[in-house]
Parts: C-alpha cells; structure tokens; sequence
C-alpha cells in the first residue's frame, strides 16, 4: 500500500521533521497488543499464548510490545514488535553492529519445532506468539518486516535468525505438524518460490531485491529510525482462508547458533485483516483532530490485495455533527477502486467559518457483505476544532537599578505549537525573533514592546510586555578641587535616594589607585571614577581634576641653520618651572635653574641635524618637554674639477679654485694635393689647446665648397678632400677661413689661401 505509506511520511514531516528513533512500550499484555493493535477488521482472536503458556497472554512481555513511529524513513507507523532479545533493543538510532539487549536472559524456545524446521541450525532464545482466530472473509492478509543486527556480516553463515508465520485451520497443508490438524501447517513468512525469511535466505548476498541495507558506519536507510544493520522490505503475508472456520497461528522468532546480535519483526498496527475494506484517517497532527483554517484529514479506503484485480464500488455513510459543505468541503461518494488500486484517499478540509463551536465530529462508514455473507463494517472519525485562542505570558519586571542588558521572555500557549515570535517597538521596528529580548534600561519609567505570537496554523496573537524602572539611588553631586604639581587636588561625592547604608568607592590616578569613602583628598590631575552602592542598587559616575600653573616648555634657538662651526644662542621663554633640563644634541648638557640665556656650538665632520631638548619640571610630578633642531653645514668647494675639491662638503660657498688653461695654437698648410697618393691628400689645420673648431672654404668666385664644425678635433677634426658634392674640384686658388674657441674660452679667428694640386 505505497500510496498510504506516502502520504503518511508528508504528514510525518510537516508534523515532526526527520526525527528520531521509534518508540516502543511493553507495559501492554499480548492480549492487549493482539486485539488492540494488530488485528484489524473481519478478524476474532481468542486462546492467545506466549511460549505455550496460555496464562501468560495477560502479562506483559519483555520481549513484545508496541511501537510508534514519526520518522518517514521507515514505513510502519505503528504496531506489535516481537524480538530474540529485550524489544527495547530494536529502538534506534543504529550506533551498534552487533547490538544484543537480552538481559535479563530472555526465554528459551530451543524445542520449538516449528522454528527448528525452518532454522537449519540450534534455536535458542526468542519468542512464540500463538493464538486462535475466526476469520469473516476468505483471505487472511497482514504485514511485516524482519530485522536483524546480524546482517551483514553473517549473513548467510550459521547464525541463521529465523521468523515464521505458521498457519493451521481448514484448507491449509503443510509439513509443520501440529495435533489437532492432520494436515499439518505452512509457513507464510516467505518470498516468492516458498522461502522462509531467515538470515541466509534474504540478505546483501541472497534474495537482494528483498533486503534494505540499514548499516550505521555509512548512511542509514531508516535514518534513526531502528537499531537493526538490515531488514527485509515490507513484505505481505496472505492465505486462503474459510470464513468462519476456527484457525491457529504461530509468530516465532528466535536467535540462532548462539544468544547474541539481537533479530526482531515489525507487525503493522490494523494490518492483520480477512476481506474488508478497512477505512482510517491520517492527519497532519498524526491523532483524529483537525483545525480549521490550519490542518486537514485523508480517509483513507483500503482493500485486501487479493481483491485488486477486480473493480470495486463502495457507498459510505456519513455522520456526526458537522455538516458537509458547511463546515467542510462536499465529499466524493461513491469512491471507485479501478482493478490493480488498492487504496482510495479522500481529503476532508474543514471551512474557517469564525464561530465559536466547539469540536464537530465527521464519522464515515462502509458496510459491506463478504463472500461468507457477513456485513463487515468499518469507520474513521475526525474531530473539526475552532481556531485557537491563543495566549501570550510574558515577563513584566519593575527594575531597581539601570542594567545594560536585561532578558525579557514570553511563551505561548493555547495554539498549536511550535510558536515564532516577533518583539518591536511601539512604534513598530523589529527588535527579535526569538522567544526572549535583552534590551538596555537606562531611565527611569516605563518601556513598552509589543510581543506576537504565530503558532503553527498561522494564527496570531499581540501582546504587550512592560518594563518599568525606578531606580531611586542617584548620584547629586560631585565636588571637584584642581591640584597643583605637589598634588593637592581632591574630589568628594552626594548620594541620594539610597536604600540602607551606602557605601563609596573612588578609584583613579592617586594614592594606592582606589579608597572606600566619599572624600579623597592629596589628588594628581587626571580622571577619577565613583561607585555608589546600596542594598538593591549601585551607580556610577566620573571626575576629572584639572592641575593648576602647570610647568611651560618653551624656547628659541639663534640660527637654526648655519656652516660649521656654527655657534647657537638659546633663549628660555619657559613658565612656571622651578628646574631646566638642557640637552643640546651635540654630546653638550646643562641643568640650570634659571632662565638666562646659554650657548652652544656645532663643529661635526660631516653635515647633520642636531635636536635640542628641554625638560622643565616642577617637583617631582610634573613636567614639559620642548624641542628644536639645529642643521649644520659643512661649507666649502665642492666641485670635484676645482683644485680646492673638499668631498666633505654640504654646500658650495663659491671658494672653488680652477687651474688656468693654455692659449689656443692654429697651424695651417697652403697646399695639398688629393690625388690619393696618400700624401697631402686632404686639407686640414693643426690645432692645441681647442674645445672647438668652425673650418669655412671659398672657391676664387666666393662659393662655399667645404663648412664644418667640431667640437671632438681628437676623433673629428675639420678636413677637405678636395671634392665638391662627388665632383672633384678644379685646380687653383682657394680660400679659407676658420673660428676657433680655445679650452680657456678664448676665440681665435683667422684665414689665408691655399692651392689645390690634381
């Protein structure tokens, strides 16, 4: 039944989020668990035993009881849990791979026969659960899961937990031999093909399809839900039966090969049915009530699986105190099984209608006739409250004395929880989410916040939370006296409004750091800070004592810049000192008690900065530094081509001292031959002593035929070749002139003729 099961795990989350283990008690007795959990309709149970005890059907039984089940991870809502061990040991989460809850020891079933037949192996401890049982209908059907911590590891091995369902009664053979049944009976905890579900016959090794992996060292499949390492899927037992004929079944479960690593099966509360459309409700709160306005109810119609292949009309009957679509909305009916469905939902959602009614009742019910000719019936009834009044209690201090941060809360109650909370301010900005506040209470009076509460319906409820402080201790007044150097200051502080005998604490900058009184006299300047305590209450505040004529540190320095040696007047301008301190930077001290002007001189090596320090001090507590920083140059020639060069030099006092150049000496030949006989084939001057040259050469009618000027003689000194562009020139007269600029700076002008030869 897939679709129930989906719909149960959406209601399990909205209700509860992915949630913890299951829960199990085993204070109910097995006639209580048989008749009140397990069986569902068309089915009388009587003669109910345990381990073949017919007395003990009315006794609790450690190793049975009743689960319930809110995390959608495993498929069983609820039902009977039957173990090897203790059937507290099968709730999660899975923190054991060998997990055993046997203690006290649990009973032996070594001698069970029916569990030997299908073991293959020594049964020891477990349980049987047996009884007898009319059915009204023609099949019996219920269903279960097998689990174990002996997965995986031992499975298969020979540690072969087993579980049987045996079943004796008319129409039913089989090789389990049971007095009373000459037919003997069959064992339908099987899969297909007739296998028994064991430890070896379903497991991560054998029948795979079949088995869930639940292992706790990676991600369980069931989340929280069960201890067990694996379990079968939900598996469904069924048989034909003749309604209204006395049967006998026999659920047994036992350890195999020895007592340890615990096994246990889950029944499904209802499931253990003969031929009857059986209806339930599912809610949102997991119990039959719904809210208007907030939640909503599924019946849920459900058929046998051995009636599915057929289509099925049911009429239902609709009672109760609500009216349909008045109160909810206009319901399907009849509702339709097509052939392969075996379950039908229809939703009831109840109408927000605002009146107070109290809760209104929805019954539905189906009748109908089995093949034996029985009426069958079975219902499902859901209870419609009102929308919730909901109610806020919140704190409402009245404060004796102002705190930075002061918890409020508020709870609510009267809705559906869980509840969000808003806190603001009168004026509406938000101040919290949570279900408490810290606020500052500084003043005296009043503070108002709002405080909503929303439950889990979205309804809403306002309140106002209210904080009131009165607060009477308080500080008046605080006397302040200035202290001189010596120290004289003194400070003293008024309360009011105390409650009992208050006591006084200064602490600050004068003696010891602290006094216990509300006078403190002989003080230094500086801040000093008062507590006033009562019996309920303290208060705080601060002083600062000013200091009187305090001592000046001032003075000027006569140059402060200037060529070694460099000799520095220095002038006190400083107030109300009584001793001078004087470092003068230049390995020069001096301590004097008078203002009269000093000297100082500065003779260093090398440029530098000196600083000038003034201490003045006034008694032992107060003081004034001054400062001023005296550059020194080193003054001389620094020009490294003047013969006087000082490389100490700072800055150039225009001493510099250069050696005097020679005159300028110009040479010039009057004829030359370029006929590239390599002699007298270019036309130049010889020249001493010149930074430059400028050689200009005219032909008889006054044109240029050669201009250039060089400043390099060694590498490019002024030469004609005796060509005019690539021509050669004619022979004859020419002639030249020449500017030269000797090394000293002198100008030397001259020219002359000269006669080219071809």
């Amino acid at each position: 039944m897939k679709s129930i099961f989906t719909i149960f795990t959406f209601l399990f989350i909205f209700s509860q989020g992915l949630t913890q283990s299951i829960v199990v008690t085993n204070t109910q007795t097995p006639q209580q668990l048989i008749n009140g959990v397990l069986l569902g309709s068309g089915v009388t149970a009587f003669n109910i035993m345990i381990n073949g005890n017919l007395g003990a059907a009315n006794t609790p039984i450690g190793s049975m009881g009743y689960f319930t089940n809110s995390n959608p991870t495993f498929p069983i809502s609820s039902g009977l849990v039957l173990t090897t061990g203790n059937a507290s040991g099968a709730i999660g989460p899975n923190n054991s791979t060998f997990s055993t809850n046997n203690t006290p020891p649990t009973a032996s079933v070594s001698g069970d026969p029916h569990l030997n037949d299908i073991a293959n192996g020594s049964v020891e401890n477990g349980i049987v659960l047996e009884f007898d049982f009319i059915p009204s209908g023609d099949t019996l059907f219920f269903n279960y899961m097998f689990g174990s911590d002996e997965y995986p590891e031992f499975s298969p091995s020979s540690f072969n937990d087993a579980f049987g369902l045996f079943l004796w009664g008319p129409g039913i053979s089989g090789p389990h031999i049971l007095g009373g049944y000459p037919n003997g009976g069959a064992n339908i905890a099987v899969i297909p093909g007739g296998i028994p579900v064991t430890i070896n016959n379903v497991g991560d090794q054998s029948n795979t399809s079949y088995y869930v992996f639940n292992e706790a060292a990676s991600t369980p499949t069931y989340g929280d839900a069960i201890q067990y390492d694996g379990t079968t899927v939900l598996l469904t037992a069924s048989a034909d039966v003749q309604c209204n004929e006395v049967y006998h079944i026999k659920l047994a479960i036992s350890n195999v090969g020895d007592q340890s690593y615990d096994s246990g099966v889950f029944l499904e509360a209802g499931s253990f049915n003969s031929d009857a459309v059986n209806v339930s409700v599912a809610t949102v709160s997991g119990d039959t009530t719904i809210v208007e306005g907030c939640t909503y109810a599924d019946f849920i119609f459900t058929r046998p699986d051995t009636e599915v292949n057929d289509t099925l009309i049911i009429n239902y009957t609709i009672t109760g105190t609500a009216t349909q679509g008045v109160d909810y909305n206009s319901l399907l009916n009849p509702i339709i099984f097509l052939p392969g469905v075996d379950t039908v939902i229809i939703n009831l959602t109840p109408i927000q209608d605002g009146l107070l009614e109290g809760f209104e009742s929805v019954t539905i019910s189906v009748a109908l006739v089995n093949p034996c000719g029985d009426t069958i019936f079975s219902q499902g009834t859901i209870y419609i409250g009102d929308g919730p009044i909901i109610n806020i209690t919140e704190s409402d201090p009245v404060l004796l004395c102002a705190v930075d941060n002061y918890l409020i809360t508020a709870s609510a109650s009267g809705g559906y929880a869980p509840y969000t909370y808003t806190w603001t301010t009168i004026s509406g900005t938000q101040l919290s989410t949570n279900d408490s506040l810290y606020i500052n209470v500084s003043q005296n009076g009043t503070t108002l916040f709002l405080i909503t509460a929303v439950d889990n319906c979205n309804f809403s409820q306002t309140d106002t939370a209210t904080i009131t402080m009165n607060q009477t201790i308080a500080i008046d007044t605080i006397y302040i006296f200035p202290s001189s150097c010596q120290p004289t200051g003194a400070v003293s502080a008024v309360a009011s409004g105390t409650n009992g005998i208050p006591s006084y604490t200064w602490t600050g900058p004068g003696p010891n750091g602290f006094i216990d009184a509300s006078v403190w006299q002989n003080l230094p300047s500086g801040w000093y800070f008062i507590t006033v305590t009562d019996d309920v209450c303290e208060v705080s505040d601060s002083a600062f004592i000013d200091i009187l004529n305090p001592p000046i540190a001032s003075f000027q320095a006569i140059p402060t810049t200037g060529c070694a040696p460099l000799d520095v007047a220095v002038i006190n301008n400083s107030q109300n000192g009584t001793a001078y301190n004087w470092n003068f930077g230049n390995g020069q001290t001096n301590n004097v008690v008078d203002l009269n002007p000093l000297n100082t001189s500065y003779n260093p090596a090398s440029a530098g900065v000196f600083t000038i320090q003034l201490i003045v001090t006034q008694g032992a507590l107060c003081s004034d530094t001054a400062y001023s920083t005296i550059t020194v140059e080193i003054c001389g020639c620094n020009d490294p081509t003047a013969l006087n060069f000082n490389s100490n030099a700072s800055q150039n006092d225009g001493s510099c001292i250069y050696p005097i150049p020679p005159n300028p000496e110009v040479e010039a030949p009057n004829v030359f031959t370029p006929n590239n006989d390599d002699d007298n084939d270019e036309f130049f001057l010889t020249s001493k002593n010149l930074a430059s040259l400028n050689l200009v050469i005219v032909n008889r009618w006054g044109l240029v035929v050669f201009d250039k000027l060089s400043t390099d003689l060694v590498n490019d000194n002024p030469s004609w070749d005796g060509k005019v562009g690539q021509n050669t020139a004619n022979e004859g007269v020419y002639f030249y002139k020449y500017i030269a600029i000797g090394i000293n700076g002198q100008e030397l002008e001259g020219h002359g003729f000269l006669h080219l030869f071809n």
